[in-house]
């Protein structure tokens, strides 16, 4: 981890590193609960015959995937620093 994500680690305290990216834990768990809730909803939703569950279900993936991109924001910030060029 960098000195600058370290930084924006500690003043956070909530965030957490996936894939070398800080998330918030909470908006994180936010976001799984509503997406695992509208795919098991769809799923169960779907009549019984054999893909359509499926197909529901990634649907229902798809919807909460969608619901939570517009309720969680991004927090990232971007500082811009001047870099000498090396000759």
């Amino acid at each position: 981890m960098s000195e600058e994500q370290q930084s924006v680690s500690n003043e956070a305290g909530e965030n957490i590193e996936i894939w070398t990216d800080l998330v918030n834990l909470k908006d994180l768990i936010v976001a799984m609960v509503i997406t695992a809730i509208t795919t098991l909803g769809a799923y169960f939703v779907a009549p019984n015959v054999e893909p359509l569950p499926m197909l529901f279900g990634l649907v229902g993936a798809l919807v909460g995937f969608a619901i939570s991109a517009i309720l969680i924001k991004p927090k990232r910030q971007f500082k811009e620093t001047e870099h000498e060029e090396e000759a």
